[in-house]
């Protein structure tokens, strides 16, 4: 008898409820079906999934099988989601998961462009951070990402789009950003600053000296950009975060922090509109990006 992905689903179920009962009313199962459905799979595979018949505490043979079988149905669920889009995008469908800096600045021009190429065609956007992109990329969630720094994946292709320089993001009232002299990375911690998970990827020892004690940290770029907003906090980012909020920010470069973000286009392998996604990826790179970055 072969292993089908129901039994995979009811033992999952079994083991992060704990118990029968609360398995049973999650799946709309009865508890006895759904003992039976247990049994069958510890029977096939010739190992107690479970310390005892209370179902509350895995044997290690069944810890080691609930974490394969939890990514088996995430992508088992992720793949019928794939399929079900196919089915009500007949003319097509890319999926697009981008860091929120850039969205801002590549989603406007690009579905323009793209709908004049590839007329009926749907697209979905979504912005997250780097980590976000890349897993929506690995689960098959999206089709083409846009990620800072270098992201080595098996099944996806990586081309290198642009770089921007890491500068200071403030408010246009705060007084680093009224100076009229040079701002420097002293300026800066020393103000009232907000660490980034993109702060990370500065490869200076001196800036991750300075930085690793810092009392404040925010890893959502829309939460850190509502705080520096506030007049009083400031933070390191690269230049294309301005496009969020262009009239609420002010970009300054810090005379001693030279260092530079890298953003690459991320393309899947395997998606269920290749041919699409190959036709968006060439819009991307077809743009200018450098130019547009050089630009006040």
């Amino acid at each position: 008898m072969a292993i089908k992905i129901e039994m995979l689903r009811c033992f999952n179920a079994v083991a992060e409820a704990g118990n029968l009962a609360d398995a049973a009313t999650r799946l709309g199962r009865t508890q006895s079906a759904l003992s039976m459905t247990l049994k069958q799979l510890e029977d096939h595979l010739g190992q107690r999934l479970f310390v005892s018949d209370r179902k509350s505490q895995l044997t290690p043979v069944g810890q080691q099988i609930f974490e394969l079988a939890r990514t088996e149905l995430r992508q088992f669920d992720d793949t019928l989601k794939a399929i079900q889009a196919a089915a009500v995008a007949p003319q097509g469908l890319v999926r697009v998961a981008s860091v929120p800096s850039v969205a801002g600045l590549m989603f406007p021009s690009m579905v323009q462009t793209f709908r004049a190429v590839c007329p009926g065609t749907k697209i979905e956007l979504r912005d997250t951070d780097s980590q976000q992109v890349i897993d929506a990329l690995s689960r098959g969630k999206a089709d083409i990402g846009i990620a800072s720094n270098d992201h080595t994946v098996n099944g996806i292709q990586q081309t290198s789009l642009f770089s921007d320089r890491f500068g200071l993001i403030c408010s246009p009232r705060h007084p680093l950003a009224l100076r009229s002299g040079p701002v420097t990375l002293s300026d800066v911690i020393s103000s009232q600053f907000i660490k980034n998970d993109l702060c990370l990827s500065i490869e200076s020892e001196t800036f991750q000296e300075m930085t690793s004690h810092a009392d404040l940290s925010a890893r959502n770029t829309l939460s850190l950009i509502s705080m520096v907003r506030s007049d009083e906090w400031v933070t390191i980012l690269p230049k294309a975060v301005l496009h969020i909020a262009p009239s609420d920010l002010v970009f300054r470069e810090i005379s001693d922090l030279t260092s530079r973000r890298q953003v690459n286009l991320l393309l899947r392998e395997k998606s269920p509109f290749q041919h699409y996604a190959e036709k968006l990826a060439s819009v991307i790179l077809s743009t200018n990006w450098e130019t547009i970055m050089s630009a006040d």
